[in-house]
């Protein structure tokens, strides 16, 4: 991390809407807050709606001005990127988002049973070789169940194909109950206020002339997850300051 990135993420210290969380998966160690959001920090019991792997937190910041009934929480490991968004929301004084630093792996360590409505995922890490650590598989799945409300909704807007076909084989596996769905946003009867807020990467993927897929589904309480056995064809281009994840051609 560069001087300026560091220097950045010392000032968010004084950030009254930034909560880090300095321990690893291994320390279990209670978080205040959790289960206390809506009285000890938004002060309303309006829905909490998390951006998970938030970046710089454009969509978390843009859903806050679009949706001032409802609150947002960003939720990512690398400070300095969130520096950018908890910045624009510190001064525009809004008072429904906040950021949370940390570990997705643990996220139900930082919020209580039926305190969350809703999930974005937005342009997540594919992780192509391995399910586990997919931001949809049912290891997170799992994981979201015990702090979403029943039938919570679960978003996920990709560039990735492979993400995305996952995504869906998981769905339909587990027949989860699927709101939108399409292979290409902008080119679909689906785009909206919402949906039209383009992250910083998402408009490079753009500019490549890739398309930018949606999912709007539900997540039960009930019920064993299962993961989809089938092999999906691995994207063939290299995300920005990431290396090709595998030279294999499919993946399960």
């Amino acid at each position: 991390m560069g001087k300026g990135k560091l220097e950045k993420f010392a000032d968010m210290a004084s950030y009254p809407h930034v909560f880090e969380y300095p321990y690893s998966i291994v320390d279990n160690v209670p978080f205040d807050m959790k289960g206390k959001w809506h009285e000890q920090f938004f002060g309303n019991d309006r829905p909490i709606v998390l951006e998970l792997g938030c970046g710089r937190g454009e969509y978390t910041v843009g859903l806050g001005r679009m949706f001032p009934d409802k609150n947002f929480i960003g939720v990512d490991i690398k400070g300095s990127r969130m520096w950018t968004g908890a910045t624009e929301a510190l001064q525009a004084d809004m008072k429904n988002v906040a950021f949370l630093r940390t570990n997705i792996e643990i996220i139900d360590r930082f919020f209580a049973p039926g305190e969350v409505s809703e999930i974005w995922l937005t342009f997540s890490d594919p992780q192509m070789k391995k399910a586990t650590k997919r931001l949809t598989s049912t290891y997170f799945m799992e994981r979201y169940r015990r702090f979403l409300k029943p039938n919570g909704i679960i978003h996920l807007k990709t560039d990735s194909n492979f993400m995305f076909t996952y995504t869906r084989y998981m769905i339909e596996e587990n027949k989860l109950p699927v709101e939108f769905m399409t292979e290409d946003l902008y080119h679909s009867d689906l785009v909206d206020d919402i949906l039209g807020i383009k992250t910083y990467y998402e408009q490079q993927w753009l500019d490549r002339g890739l398309n930018i897929k949606y999912i709007k589904f539900q997540l039960p309480q009930e019920g064993e997850l299962r993961e989809p056995e089938i092999e999906i064809e691995l994207d063939s281009y290299r995300s920005y300051n990431r290396s090709k994840r595998s030279g294999l051609q499919t993946s399960k």
